[in-house]
């Protein structure tokens, strides 16, 4: 008797903070997630309020639900990648760390979130050494941008050429991988640096997109990674579609007005299918 294929979705889970105004966090990374054909999920960090203007308030969410929700999650559907983002303070990094090492995690993407696109502080000071000593280690890759990179560093970086040293260093706190966004800096282009162990440094330099809408770019190009990283891509191959895809929803959304202040992308520009994957049935002994 031949066996029948049942299928699966191609699962991905954020644990990120909850953005009010849709365009960054929790919102931006199940969007991304759906646009790319895979079935996101999340566990709930933080719930901020706020809007393109800024953050006016933010409620912690209690470590131990915390991992309830995302014990709920793992026991039961699973993922095959994790996007990490606003972890605002220690005890909720161990909580996440603990989870990885508890579910053995595969694929982690961890954004350092420190600030919101327009500055909002979102992680306490005691969190930023935990960030490092307890999920570097764990993560797959990390996506700083170079204001993360400078604090983590305590050092600027303000030119092209100093971005591979300075991914570097990071490697050398413990990372995996990384990927230092280039975007703040000024020029007609940006270049984005990846650093892989026992691999050359891979520069991405594209022309910059004029826009305003800039709020959750860097959310959503960890969740990209995440994603891809989920649908099989190699760790370069998934950063290369994942800054493809965010140059895409950053330009289709150039002429678009949201809000008052920094607009978020397009997410929804080119909706794929959800992904499927077969699931083999057991033996029969």
């Amino acid at each position: 008797m031949t066996d029948s294929l049942s299928f699966e979705f191609v699962r991905v889970l954020t644990i990120a903070g909850s953005d009010s105004g849709g365009g960054a966090g929790v919102q931006a990374d199940l969007k991304t997630l759906a646009a790319l054909g895979c079935f996101g999920m999340s566990a709930i960090t933080a719930l901020t309020a706020q809007n393109t203007r800024g953050v006016t308030a933010i409620h912690a969410v209690p470590a131990e639900f915390l991992r309830q929700q995302i014990d709920a999650v793992m026991t039961d559907i699973g993922a095959g990648a994790v996007k990490i983002g606003m972890l605002h303070a220690a005890d909720i990094v161990r909580t996440v760390a603990q989870a990885i090492d508890r579910h053995q995690m595969r694929r982690v993407v961890l954004d350092p979130v420190m600030a919101s696109a327009t500055g909002a502080n979102l992680i306490e000071d005691d969190a930023q050494s935990s960030l490092v000593g307890e999920l570097f280690p764990r993560a797959t890759l990390i996506t700083p941008n170079l204001d993360e990179a400078a604090f983590l560093l305590g050092r600027s970086i303000t030119t092209m050429e100093e971005m591979v040293p300075a991914a570097q260093a990071l490697q050398r706190q413990g990372a995996h991988a990384v990927l230092l966004k280039g975007g703040h800096l000024k020029g007609e282009n940006v270049a984005d640096v990846l650093v892989q162990q026992s691999e050359a440094p891979r520069v991405f330099t594209a022309p910059r997109i004029a826009t305003r809408n800039l709020h959750g770019a860097g959310c959503t190009l960890s969740s990209a990674v995440a994603a891809y990283l989920a649908l099989g891509q190699t760790l370069a191959g998934a950063v290369e579609l994942a800054r493809k895809y965010v140059r895409m929803a950053l330009d289709s959304s150039s002429n678009v007005v949201t809000g008052h202040g920094v607009g978020p992308l397009n997410h929804g520009f080119a909706p794929q299918g959800m992904r499927l994957r077969p699931i083999r049935p057991e033996p029969t002994k």
